[in-house]
This record gives C-alpha cells, structure tokens and sequence, in this order.
C-alpha cells in the first residue's frame, strides 16, 4: 500500500491557526506485512539515524493499528520524504495523516478524511496544517469539542506557489513564545478583519486583494526576526509582482502566492538574492491524502 500527503503553508499572514492551503510537495509511503519490522528513510531525514529509532509515523500507527486490530504484525516501511523538516511545510502533519491513515489501510478499515482529520487533532492541535494536508486545497478551519470544521476551495491551475527555503530550520514550539502573551482589541481586530477578507478574496478568487488582506500584527514579525533575511525574500516579493507572500508556518520557509506567467521570473529573483536559500516553483494540491494499493 502506498500513502502520500501534500506539503501546507499555514497561518496565511492574519490566519493565524485557522487558515492554511497544500502545495504539490508530497511526503510517500509504502508498506507491506514482513516477518520482519524495518524502516527505511530516502530524501529529506534518510540521513538522521534518531527518525529510524525514535519515529513518529510508527509511533502513531502502532497506537491506532493496535487499536483497531486487537493484534501485533511486523511491516516494512520506506519513506519517500520530499518535505523539509521543521521548516514550515506541514512535515509533522504529513507524518501524523499519513500514519493514521495507514493503519486504518492496514487494518482494512475504511475511513474518511473527515475522521482521520479529527483523529490527527489528537496530536495536532492547531487545524491549519493538518486541515490542507487531509483536504488538499486552501482551507479555513476552526476546532468545536475535540472536531474539526472547515471550508475547502479548490486552487486554479494558473496560480502557483514560490517558496524560499532557508537553510536554518525553525521550531513551532519555541517561536510560539517569542509571541505576545495578550492583544490589544485595535490588534485583535485587525487580525480578524484581514482574516475574514483573506478567505473572501480566496473564495471569489480576487488574488489582487490578497496583498491587502494577509497583513498580520499577530506573529509574523515577532518570528522573522529570528532570521532577518525573511524581511527582505517579502520585499523582493512584492517588487517583483507576488499577489501575497507570508511566512509559511512558523517558518523558515516563506510562502508566496503568484501567478503561473509570473512564476519563473519571481523564482529567479529569489535565486539571484538568496543564493544560499532553496526556491522551488510548486503546483497546488487540489487532493490532499491519496491512498493507492
């Protein structure tokens, strides 16, 4: 069996933990019955010993298959990762979905995305990652007694998304205290009012009043400045024609919303700037988790 899941950017600028979207980066699995347990790593961590010993994905699809089945069976595992660790693309959601949902495969249960995005909160709290990374699409979602209820809108094919990938991996956790304790209302409103224009203007698909609705006085700054270059991969951005550009996440990665004529000549711009950071051009993923036997 095979299951893949989608890379995300979340937050969104002014979304903070409610809005997020997929992008055709995807994380692959493949599994059978083995006599013996054995786990195998290609692409991003292959070189990380700690991912074979202390591994999520086995972690959570034990709990669930044990769960499920009432019984014990080895299976061999080869990760196929394409998204970078700790950077801002979903990589711990593409573990968590993908995990649960192979041992609901495994079991020979079927299940639907809507409960395996409700089991994934579980280890996720916050469903602007692993909303996308289920769903597939830009999401707006909200967290209602341990459930997850969200809207979908399906991305065209003449957008694209630009990102820069920084070689300097950022922690969720840790940044997550470099912000403000409290708000002020001035603040809180604005947050609120951008948020809801941002899911407006995705929903109409008015891309040009997206520049305006994803400003943010709620996170951005406070974890940019733990790396400063980021100010600048936004002004560049912006000057060259990105219809948005937010951090991705928590970071590092920055997330820039372009269209597809626009996409090549952004790219470059970032290539020739930030020689030392990653740019790739990437699809939106309308899918989210696909399972293939």
């Amino acid at each position: 069996m095979t299951i893949s899941v989608p890379a995300t950017s979340a937050n969104l600028g002014p979304g903070f933990d409610s809005l997020g979207l997929a992008v055709d980066l995807r994380n692959v699995v493949e599994f059978h019955p083995s006599k013996f347990f054995s786990v195998s790593i290609k692409g991003e961590g292959e070189n990380n010993p700690r991912l074979k010993g202390n591994n999520l994905f086995i972690s959570i699809f034990n709990e669930h298959y044990n769960r499920l089945t009432q019984k014990k069976q080895n299976f061999k595992f080869t990760f196929y990762n394409q998204i970078p660790m700790s950077r801002g693309l979903g990589s711990s959601s593409a573990v968590i979905v993908s995990a649960i949902a192979s041992a609901y495969e495994a079991a020979g249960i079927r299940v639907s995305k809507r409960r395996i995005l409700n089991h994934a909160l579980v280890y996720e709290s916050h469903p602007d990652n692993i909303t996308p990374a289920v769903m597939g699409g830009f999401n707006a979602a909200t967290v209602e007694k341990n459930k997850v209820f969200s809207q979908r809108k399906h991305l065209p094919d003449y957008l694209k998304a630009v990102v820069v990938i920084p070689n300097k991996q950022m922690n969720t956790s840790k940044t997550r205290t470099l912000l403000p304790k409290s708000y002020s209302k001035e603040n809180a409103v604005y947050n609120l009012s951008h948020t809801a224009l941002t899911v407006a203007a995705f929903f109409n698909e008015d891309w040009e009043m997206l520049k305006l609705s994803t400003q943010d006085r709620f996170h951005q700054k406070a974890r940019m400045k733990t790396l400063p270059e980021l100010f600048n991969v936004q002004k560049v951005a912006y000057e060259s024609g990105a219809l948005m550009s937010t951090l991705s996440g928590s970071g590092s990665t920055f997330f820039s919303l372009v269209y597809d004529d626009d996409s090549a000549m952004i790219a470059n711009k970032f290539k020739q700037k930030f020689p030392e950071f990653g740019v790739k051009i990437l699809d939106f993923d309308n899918e989210g988790l696909l399972i293939e036997k």
